[in-house]
């Protein structure tokens, strides 16, 4: 190959976002080497370069190859070129990039890295399923989906299953229950839009809206938090079924207890069946250092050109929104409890602000409103780990039945 050749495009007929920058070339190497080296240094994250001795290695040379103006541009270039060819031959560049790529989907495949943890195997695209962790703060499944990929989508899901009448005639999810959701999820868009990011929310089943949307933004992987339900369960089963036959891999995170399930002094099967054994089991048991809120979010992938999509009301979830107001037309006591994580902690900040108050000699840590609340915790957590217990696999159906009440007050 010449190394005095240079490729010159027409400005015009691409867009700026799709220019390349052309500088000559001096190795006669196959031009496979050289995208090799323009791959390492696009995905790797930038700190990587802050290492003085690895700097050097990847520090810009006199001799420079081709860099695309987007780091995810690279993922949608389509390089060919005539190493082995007698007479010289000009470096062609083609790119797939379509203006609506949903018209014109790219046949190139998800890429799953083999180490998470490596910067150089950084995903491309992820998707982030929200489930009954709405919030921003302490939530360790967007913190690592942020930190292991260069773009994230935060997706919603109203699944139609946990609405309308049960078996028994009843409402799945009460209208009380269904606004509080609603608000919740408006204030979780309003929060992640605050860090530069957004939420997509869908009403559908789960496996079906995150296949769809995993296979339009060409995603890597599916962040979640583990449920414990028997549905949630199912669900969890059928996603990763799903996501299998996609290649796309499915990572789960446990982040709803005070106490991690990874730091029980015992193993699940062997969960105590009775409240006062499990309290007495993890006594002392340290609970883990919360996780800091991002400031500053990754972008949505752009690729697919997703639309967020509106957050429902009542009426479209099939519930009627009078049956939350009182007989009087007025809002029901219950619609004081308006849903959110602004309002949780704003909530939460004058609880611990009244027991100081009222406990000015034991403070925050040592007050009986907080230990009330510690004690109300651990409850919570006894529940979810004995519904985890029985839900998680067909051995356990023959284990003792759980008696929540014995031993309680011991």
């Amino acid at each position: 190959m010449d190394p005095n050749t240079q490729i010159t495009e027409n400005p015009e007929s691409k867009s700026s976002e799709e220019q390349l920058a052309v500088v000559p070339c001096s190795t006669t190497l196959p031009f496979a080497t050289a995208s090799l080296s323009l791959s390492l240094a696009s995905i790797l994250p930038t700190h990587f370069f802050q290492q003085p001795k690895v700097a050097s290695l990847f520090s810009p040379q006199p001799s420079k190859v081709k860099v695309p103006t987007q780091a995810s541009s690279l993922a949608h270039l389509s390089l060919s070129a005539s190493a082995n060819v007698a007479t010289p031959s000009k470096l062609s560049f083609k790119s797939t990039i379509s203006a609506n790529p949903l018209q014109n989907p790219l046949t190139l495949g998800p890429r799953r890295p083999l180490d998470p943890n490596n910067g150089a195997g950084i995903r491309r695209a992820s998707i982030v399923w929200f489930r009954n962790d709405l919030r921003v703060h302490d939530n360790e499944c967007l913190n690592s989906a942020n930190n292991e990929s260069m773009s994230v989508l935060p997706v919603y899901c109203f699944d139609p299953r946990d609405y309308g009448k049960s078996s028994s005639g009843f409402d799945k999810t009460g209208p009380y229950r269904a606004q509080f959701l609603v608000e919740s999820v408006s204030d979780l868009r309003k929060n992640l839009q605050a860090r530069g990011s957004d939420l997509v929310v869908r009403i559908g089943k789960p496996e079906t809206v995150l296949v769809e949307l995993a296979k339009t933004i060409g995603a890597d992987a599916i962040y979640a938090h583990r449920e414990v339900s028997h549905d949630e369960v199912k669900s969890e089963e059928k996603i990763e079924s799903a996501m299998k036959e996609e290649n796309v891999e499915v990572k789960y995170f446990w982040g709803s207890t005070l106490y991690h399930m990874d730091d029980l002094p015992f193993k699940l099967e062997d969960m105590p069946t009775n409240y006062g054994g499990f309290r007495e089991k993890v006594k002392g048991l340290e609970v883990r250092k919360t996780i800091e809120a991002l400031d500053q979010m990754k972008g949505l992938p752009s690729r697919g050109d997703v639309e967020p999509g509106d957050v429902p009301s009542l009426m479209d979830l099939g519930l009627n929104p009078s049956a939350s107001m009182a007989q009087d037309g007025k809002p029901a006591a219950n619609a004081s409890m308006v849903g959110g994580e602004a309002e949780a902690l704003e909530r939460l900040k004058k609880k611990l602000l009244a027991d100081l108050f009222l406990h000015p000699q034991t403070g925050m840590t040592g007050g009986s409103g907080t230990n009330w609340l510690m004690f109300e915790l651990l409850w919570r957590d006894f529940f979810r780990f004995v519904t985890k217990k029985y839900s998680c696999g067909k051995k356990q159906l023959d284990a003792a039945p759980a008696t929540a009440c014995t031993g309680a007050l011991a």
